[in-house]
């Protein structure tokens, strides 16, 4: 087999004007969907014979992106595939075959229902017909007798009168009866004209591409199209499983990653094979530019000119135009300051993240189909274990609750995208969370909610307030509390306290820590003043802290405090 390949919008060969044309149906076999965009691969055989023949399809969306078509395959004898053309045309929707059939059997049909119709009219006329006979014959008793007329028998009048309300009846039965079926013979026919008129052929905008090629031979060859459209995303969300274990047993966190997909990108991708894609394509591909910053001195302020002497005969038109002079020279001076001013390059705040430095392709299992309605489809993508390290971290100045959080390598080969995660521990909800961008092999910490095994108490033992000196006297804060953590588990648990001390923001504003219990951590994750004391407890054991801090400052200042 030959494999053969050519990319969209080359030049159209001289030779191809008068080449046959072949039509070709196609069909999606693969779509390859990003965060944001996706890649559709669609397949199709065509048989032709010797010479040059120009492809025709019209099955790709309107939103194919026309750089991004390209076009390959595989021939049992030689095929050139000289140009790619690509064009957006209105393309009926309907098979003309097809749609000649289907207008001919709804033409019969409402034709048959306009004859039984027509059959109905008949019967209601003859009933009509019969009830005006009826009527005249029921006054036949009020008319005289012809003069000289020889006497007629004695008429049963009651009798007479009985059969004429009983013909009466059913003919009136038989005009009611048309009438309602020529009604709903009118709304059939009615329906069956509204699909009749919606046969007709309604262009849709598609994109249409030509492909040129020249067989060396009667052939049959297999041809791939590939293409992106841009309305088309995937957007991943997870499951967190943490198994909190025993004293005998160590915890277990799985992590189950999913993903959302929706696409509107004018097909509906039906029974392909899907995958997942981390690449952001179009996204940037190199570093920004940075030009050259500069500093000086900011040139001094020129003062407008004085206006000139009012003339004591200037026409109106003369001051006009003395206003738009002064003006345009005021204008003109600053917008010349502002070209000396320092300008910094603006950069752009982008809410989305590039992950373009990694790629993972995620192959969903079997075929799925996604409706081109926007409506999400959610599938699995994979899962994986990993043996965590449980700690638990306590903030007592905010809450007196103890919280668990699980630290373990979440991103095992290939990058956790960030998206929202669901939270279970030893199998219950227990809230939501938000992972962030995870490179591979890079630790996380999750937390599971509170843990009601580690009791908490915090306290506030000394606050005192003062003010020291004679000449030149300072003012002084003194805050000192008592924070004490109790292990009620059955085994030992790594506990976490997090506090923190004001930090000056002014030289005359000296803050010392203070207390029996320096802290094991400072600059708790790059922040100033925040501190941590971290322990191993012991079933039933219990820690205590006590910490505080004096801030001091000239007493002729006040001070405030600000988180």
């Amino acid at each position: 087999m030959r494999r053969l390949a050519a990319i969209a919008a080359l030049p159209f060969l001289a030779a191809a004007a008068h080449a046959a044309e072949i039509k070709g149906a196609s069909r999606i076999d693969q779509v390859t969907v990003f965060p944001s965009g996706a890649e559709v691969t669609r397949v199709a055989r065509v048989r032709m014979e010797r010479g040059e023949h120009v492809l025709l399809f019209n099955d790709l969306p309107a939103r194919a992106l026309a750089g991004s078509i390209r076009v390959e395959g595989k021939a049992a004898g030689r095929l050139d595939i000289a140009s790619v053309d690509t064009r957006r045309a209105l393309i009926p929707l309907a098979d003309a075959a097809e749609m000649a059939s289907s207008r001919k059997s709804l033409e019969d049909a409402i034709q048959g229902l306009k004859d039984q119709r027509a059959q109905l009219e008949g019967q209601a006329a003859a009933a009509e017909a019969q009830k005006a006979y009826i009527d005249a014959l029921s006054k036949s008793p009020a008319q005289p007798a012809p003069a000289g007329a020889a006497a007629t028998p004695q008429t049963d009048w009651e009798r007479l009168f009985g059969f004429i309300g009983q013909r009466r009846v059913e003919a009136q039965k038989a005009v009611l009866e048309a009438q309602l079926k020529i009604r709903d013979l009118d709304r059939q026919i009615r329906d069956l004209e509204g699909k009749l008129a919606s046969l007709a052929p309604r262009p849709e905008e598609r994109t249409e591409v030509k492909v040129f090629v020249n067989a060396g031979a009667s052939l049959e060859a297999d041809l791939v199209i590939r293409y992106q459209v841009p309305a088309a995303s995937w957007t991943p969300y997870y499951d967190a499983r943490l198994a909190t274990g025993t004293k005998t047993q160590a915890p277990k966190l799985t992590l189950e990653r999913r993903a959302s997909i929706q696409q509107r990108s004018g097909e509906a991708w039906d029974n392909v094979q899907l995958a997942l894609s981390t690449t952001r394509p179009g996204s940037s591909t190199s570093a920004p530019d940075l030009g050259t910053l500069t500093i000086d001195f900011e040139a001094d302020a020129i003062p407008p000119p004085a206006p000139p002497a009012p003339r004591p005969m200037a026409a109106p038109l003369a001051a006009q135009r003395s206003a738009k002079l002064t003006a345009g020279a005021v204008a003109d001076e600053e917008s010349e300051r502002a070209r000396e001013q320092v300008v910094a390059p603006a950069s752009e705040v982008r809410a989305s993240i590039d992950v373009q430095g990694f790629q993972a392709l995620y192959g969903i299992a079997g075929r799925v189909s996604v409706p081109a309605t926007g409506e999400a489809k959610r599938v699995q993508i994979d899962e994986t274990q990993a043996d965590p390290a449980l700690v638990v971290r306590t903030v007592p100045k905010r809450e007196q609750k103890a919280f668990l959080y699980a630290k373990a390598q979440l991103a095992k080969g290939s990058p956790v995208l960030p998206g929202t995660v669901s939270l279970f521990r030893d199998g219950t909800f227990v809230g939501t969370g938000r992972l962030p961008l995870l490179p591979a092999g890079e630790e996380h910490e999750l937390g599971f909610g509170a843990d009601d095994s580690v009791r908490v108490k915090y306290a506030l033992t000394e606050e005192k307030r003062g003010e020291t000196g004679l000449i030149s006297s300072s003012k002084t804060d003194l805050r000192t509390w008592r924070i004490s953590v109790k292990n009620l588990h059955q085994r030992q648990i790594p506990v976490s306290v997090v506090d923190h001390i004001p930090v000056s923001q002014n030289q005359d504003i000296k803050v010392e820590l203070t207390g029996k219990t320096p802290p094991s951590r400072r600059e708790v994750d790059d922040k100033r003043g925040v501190l941590a004391w971290d322990y191993k407890l012991e079933p039933d054991e219990e820690k205590v802290i006590e910490f505080g801090y004096r801030a001091s400052w000239p007493g002729a200042k006040r001070v405030q405090y600000r988180n």
